[in-house]
């Protein structure tokens, strides 16, 4: 039998995940799983929406005693 015959179908995707992936970490008794993994698309399309606001906000609202303060 070859190594791979003698492994259950869940032992074999665990090992391609953790070649995709890295190792996986374990902590609190094995109840939390870490890995490190990509980031989606999706989501660096929101940081990036994020800090270009923050910085439009910063200069467009920047100074000034604060609203309703300005007399």
């Amino acid at each position: 039998m070859t190594p791979d015959a003698a492994q259950g179908p869940g032992e074999r995707r665990s090992e391609e995940r953790s070649r995709e992936r890295g190792p996986i970490h374990e902590y609190a008794r094995g109840e939390i799983r870490a890995y490190h993994g990509i980031v989606n698309r999706w989501l660096l399309v929101v940081y990036a929406i994020l800090a270009v606001w923050g910085v439009y906000y910063l200069l467009r609202y920047w100074g000034g005693l604060g609203p309703g303060l300005a007399r």
